[in-house]
């Protein structure tokens, strides 16, 4: 099976990419990848697949705290500057308000005040400047109690159809022995090994000259989530449960911390 390096050698650099532009990007890095190293080693599966060029939507699964970290660094090592979706709120905090504006991350409002269609018009502007974002479909730490993806939410479905950006579906394991699911601490030594598989840009073709309505969304989340499925199931070396956890059905809540 191709693969990239591990986090001992780092995915070669290709040319053209975001990353060889100068950007607080390579102080982060600088900063955070030795300190990363003496937490874990990395080893990338089928990197190539990250377009190189262009806008995109990196679909990850999601269960520990450090996860964005993680795949901010397998994202970096891939030759693309990660991005989030960040509240807004945070923008709004003297000197960490700069930091995510020029780290490039995307401003959204929550829930409930002025978010409107905050997402799908930064999706917009990813398109306009051929850049990347990272989303959650799950939209926080999956409740399953083995860790497999649980139902996902419609908003990269969403963003994908509505400007045509390409879904890549990653899966990543082994950061819950880094920071178990809703822990406090991070397990210092010895450095645990994380292995992330990057899958195939999802075909969403079928889905193009659809309305985008309620239907059409929940079946293209499906096939999202099936995506990052299929690629923790290689790393896993199992099969996840045939029925995906959701959360109503088990009288648990959408967001905040799991309960059993």
């Amino acid at each position: 099976m191709p693969h990239t390096p591990d986090d001992a050698s780092p995915v070669p650099p290709t040319r053209n990419t975001e990353k060889s532009r100068p950007s607080v990007y390579w102080f982060l890095a600088a900063v955070i990848l030795p300190l990363a190293r003496l937490l874990m080693t990395i080893k990338i599966i089928d990197g190539q697949k990250l377009p190189k060029t262009g806008a995109f939507i990196l679909a990850p699964n999601h269960y520990s705290e450090i996860d964005p970290i993680v795949i901010g660094i397998a994202t970096w090592k891939m030759g693309r500057i990660p991005r989030f979706m960040a509240k807004a709120s945070l923008f709004r905090i003297p000197f960490v308000g700069w930091l995510l504006t020029k780290a490039g991350q995307i401003p959204v409002e929550r829930e409930g005040s002025t978010r409107g269609n905050g997402p799908i018009e930064a999706a917009g502007k990813l398109v306009d400047t051929g850049r990347g974002v990272i989303v959650y479909p799950e939209g926080t730490l999956t409740r399953d109690p083995d860790m497999w993806p649980m139902r996902g939410k419609t908003g990269a479905a969403r963003m994908a159809l509505t400007h045509g950006l390409p879904v890549i579906p990653v899966a990543h394991w082994g950061t819950q022995k880094v920071m178990a699911r809703y822990a406090k601490k991070i397990s210092l030594f010895p450095p645990k090994k994380v292995t992330i598989k990057v899958g195939d840009p999802i075909d969403l073709s079928a889905y193009r000259d659809r309305p985008i309505d309620s239907s059409t969304l929940n079946e293209v989340t499906t096939v999202i989530m099936n995506g990052i499925t299929a690629q923790l199931e290689d790393i896993r070396g199992e099969k996840a449960p045939a029925e995906r956890w959701d959360p109503a059905k088990h009288n648990q809540r959408e967001t905040g911390r799991f309960e059993s």
